[in-house]
């Protein structure tokens, strides 16, 4: 699944341990999430986005989504 992730962590200057450390997972989490090798718990999605003040929809891209 697509993200913004790593744009938001650039604008923000924050490592990916940083964000890790915030949000409660492990640099490994976010390296893996951000190159769309794993995702996100619902919970740690919404982590995710509320650090950055946004909403999940707003950070992770639904569109390849089967409904």
């Amino acid at each position: 699944m697509k993200t913004c992730i790593r744009e938001l962590r650039k604008q923000h200057k924050l490592s990916q341990e940083e964000l890790a450390l915030a949000v409660g997972t492990t640099r490994q989490t976010i390296t893996s999430i951000e190159v769309e090798k794993y995702t996100a718990s619902l919970v740690l999605a919404y982590k995710i986005a509320h650090y950055f003040g946004l909403t999940i929809e707003e950070v992770f891209d639904f569109t390849d989504i089967e409904m």
